[in-house]
């Protein structure tokens, strides 16, 4: 039981922290973006325009959280909302030639702050932390891209590939917690 709780803290401690630390890269070099607000646009950036609709899938948000992105997005001079020639009823949001300017930078910034979240982890164990995510997310019925993304990394496919596990200090006390977990 403890251990469940464990990762249900971590997983939101990670999310959250993850979030602020891109926000103050963001901020430093000038741009008054969000990582949602990031998403939104590399999305843009790689699909071209792309409905309401079809950025909340991308991007696994509900419709009404993209609609308060993009309004954000639109006062930030970075989107526009233009008709669907094919459709009326609907707008496709598109970059402006501002957000296209800016992309590689942004993506540099976004890039070089993962790059420090990340950069003591050895490969092996980010390969482990994708596989156990999309684990989970499988679990919750969740994004099938992530399962599709965890199939291709190449410890995967290479099943000769033993990954180590160094042991630790506490190992026995890890046995023991594990062991009370499972009594629960």
């Amino acid at each position: 039981m403890i251990l469940n709780k464990q990762v249900g803290v971590f997983l939101n401690l990670v999310h959250n922290r993850f979030k602020q630390y891109i926000t103050v890269f963001f901020q430093e070099e000038g741009y008054d973006l969000t990582p949602e607000q990031f998403l939104v646009m590399d999305t843009l950036w790689d699909e071209g325009k792309m409905s309401q609709q079809q950025i909340a899938n991308n991007i696994l948000k509900d419709k009404n959280s993209v609609v308060k992105l993009i309004d954000g997005l639109e006062k930030k001079n970075l989107v526009k909302r233009v008709a669907n020639s094919a459709d009326r009823r609907q707008n496709l949001i598109e970059l402006t030639p501002h957000a296209k300017e800016i992309q590689q930078s942004v993506t540099d910034i976004a890039m070089d702050a993962v790059d420090l979240i990340i950069k003591d982890i050895p490969k092996n164990e980010l390969y482990i932390f994708i596989k156990v995510l999309a684990k989970m997310a499988e679990n919750m019925n969740e994004d099938v891209n992530l399962l599709q993304l965890a199939q291709t990394l190449p410890q995967h496919q290479n099943r000769n590939h033993q990954v180590k596990i160094q042991p630790n200090s506490n190992q026995n006390d890890n046995k023991n917690e594990n062991k009370d977990d499972n009594q629960n």
